[in-house]
């Protein structure tokens, strides 16, 4: 009987002491999952090491005292260090090496394009320091100042020409100085190219004979007209945001990046973003933001981290068994790209880059460019372009051109067979939208990709109108001592039928996807970030990169892209934004004409 409260009063405090140690192993737990987890978090997680994601990791760690982790899924840019080594990203004239294989690229296809003979088309985007401003043709284009107003009637509110202009000089050094438009002291280098080519006058000529006005800035006061072209080139090198904002920054100690990363989700406590799921070396891991996750992947994979990770029509998430953190139905929608085609002529001077591209003259051209960083190896040759109206009543250019004292076929991924010039054509304003969507949950599954490419009346009747008023530049009397037979699409396309057969069977992306996750008013059930870059219905998200676009701007998408990403990070600072009021843009003195 005396045993008995002796052995409850020891049960009793075997009991407390095992509770406390318990306790004690729960508190030790939680407190070393949380130094786990201090030492694997950062201030901000960035997800994309592209043309947005570079300048946002330079400028975000301008602060001592903010700490940022920038993901990239594909690898670095340079070779132990050097850019020589890695000659195919950063020598202008290589570009096409690098749209053709997948070693720094994603090598996007399409979904059977029903309006264009089903057929694929191939998407390349960046997959490597820089992202896609590694792969590009450093085609400097701003698109036209109305764009951007369009952009504020379409939701975007503090996103009109007066808010993006500074934000543009912000980020840019042009050789010809700083101006109202251009800017003098900014990390991206831009310049205009030195070869001096006969043909890029003949162009330039020809267009004046045409009707159209020479423009010396299309990127400045006037847009519409024929001139010489801004390249993302310095000192004869490619200028990806990777040399221009990634490298300066790469040695402050509040700036760590990770290559060959694939992030596959984002991580929630509720609707709030607490960190990234990625896999590195064929593990997972975590890491964690203690102020924010900003996605910059670009159109196609910030959409799909979204829908991986529960962001997105709840339907779709659903039938994939994801469960849903914020039913969000524009993610991934309002997708828009341009299209272009090649009218191209055969040369009859040997002059072309034909002669260029025989394997002895590479060789050589090679070797200056990896000696001194000049020659025929120091452009992109894109070197002279312009913007042009379709048609009377259009307020601003919505065609334009590229031309190459060249012939390309199939992206590059065929040799050139002759002596040949080409212009790269199309609309801007495409009025065909699509979609994206994940085709399953394995984040290494590329989503599936609808363009819907020339599925409305008005882009098949503009596509005819780029090939005729090309045909009628190249007629003028500037190409007489040049012009040989048109190859593409031939004499024998005359008709508007056969012109619009050439059209399906020809047509390419001009690599402009954008739109994916659009910028927008939280009345509009269709956007999915507000003005100030966050991801409407959940927080601590950003989307930060062309993705966020309300529409396609008139023009190249790497200029506008980067500048995105240099007002996003003000934004981000609680910086108030910068504006220039009242700056001068031309207008066409009649619309009654279309030139």
């Amino acid at each position: 009987m005396h045993k008995i409260p002796g052995t409850l009063f020891k049960a009793h405090i075997l009991k407390n002491i095992l509770g406390i140690n318990e306790q004690q192993f729960q508190i030790s737990r939680t407190s070393s999952q949380l130094s786990s987890k201090k030492a694997n978090s950062y201030n901000y997680v960035i997800v994309g090491a592209g043309s947005a994601g570079c300048v946002l990791a330079n400028r975000l760690t301008e602060d001592p005292l903010s700490t940022v982790l920038l993901l990239e899924a594909g690898p670095k840019d340079t070779l132990i260090g050097s850019k020589r080594l890695m000659w195919k990203i950063h020598m202008p004239a290589a570009l096409t090496y690098n749209l053709c294989d997948e070693k720094y690229n994603w090598y996007y296809h399409t979904a059977s394009q029903k309006h264009m003979d089903n057929r694929i088309m191939y998407w390349p985007r960046g997959r490597v320091w820089g992202g896609s401003s590694s792969l590009n043709a450093m085609v400097y284009i701003r698109g036209h100042a109305e764009d951007y107003n369009r952009w504020s009637r379409e939701g975007a509110i503090g996103w009109d020409y007066e808010h993006c202009l500074p934000y543009f000089k912000k980020a840019q050094t042009h050789e010809l100085g700083p101006d109202q438009y251009r800017g003098g002291n900014g990390p991206l280098y831009v310049s205009r190219g030195k070869t001096n080519h006969p043909l890029h006058h003949a162009f330039l000529e020809a267009t004046q004979q045409a009707g159209y006005p020479f423009t010396d800035d299309m990127n400045g006061y006037q847009q519409e007209g024929f001139g010489w072209m801004d390249m993302t080139v310095h000192q004869g090198q490619r200028w990806s945001t990777a040399s221009a904002y990634l490298r300066p920054a790469i040695s402050r100690p509040n700036l760590s990046v990770a290559e060959k990363t694939l992030a596959t989700k984002i991580l929630f406590e509720g609707t709030k973003a607490i960190g990234v799921e990625y896999v590195k070396n064929g593990q997972r891991k975590k890491v964690f933001a203690s102020k924010e996750v900003i996605l910059s992947g670009g159109a196609i994979n910030s959409p799909q981290l979204l829908m991986l990770s529960g962001i997105g029509n709840a339907d779709d998430l659903q039938k994939l068994g994801i469960p849903v953190v914020c039913h969000l139905p524009g993610v991934g929608q309002n997708l828009q790209d341009h299209l272009e085609v090649y009218v191209q002529q055969k040369c009859t001077k040997p002059i072309t880059l034909y002669n260029a591209q025989k394997p002895v003259n590479m060789v050589r051209i090679g070797l200056e460019w990896l000696w001194k960083f000049t020659g025929e190896g120091a452009t992109a040759h894109l070197e002279s372009g312009g913007f042009i109206r379709s048609e009377p009543g259009v307020p601003h250019p919505d065609i334009q051109f590229h031309f190459l004292p060249s012939q390309v076929i199939d992206h590059g991924r065929v040799a050139s067979t002759m002596e040949a010039y080409q212009v790269h054509v199309g609309p801007m304003r495409s009025t065909s939208v699509g979609w994206l969507k994940l085709k399953s949950t394995d984040p290494n599954d590329h989503p599936i990709i609808e363009p819907n490419y020339m599925s409305t009346e008005r882009d098949i009747c503009e596509f005819r109108q780029c090939v005729k008023l090309t045909r009628e530049i190249f007629a003028q009397k500037a190409f007489e001592k040049f012009r040989g037979p048109e190859i593409q699409p031939g004499n024998h396309v005359q008709s508007d039928k056969e012109i619009d057969a050439f059209i399906r069977q020809k047509a390419d992306s001009a690599y402009h996807p954008s739109c994916t996750c659009k910028m927008g008013q939280l009345s509009d059930s269709t956007a999915v970030v507000d003005p100030q870059t966050k991801v409407i219905g959940v927080e601590n998200l950003r989307v930060v990169d062309a993705s966020i676009m309300p529409s396609v701007v008139s023009g190249n998408l790497n200029a506008p892209t980067i500048m995105i990403a240099e007002k996003a990070a003000d934004i981000i600072k609680g910086l108030p934004s910068l504006q220039e009021k009242n700056v001068p843009v031309y207008k066409p003195k009649t619309l009654e004409t279309q030139r």
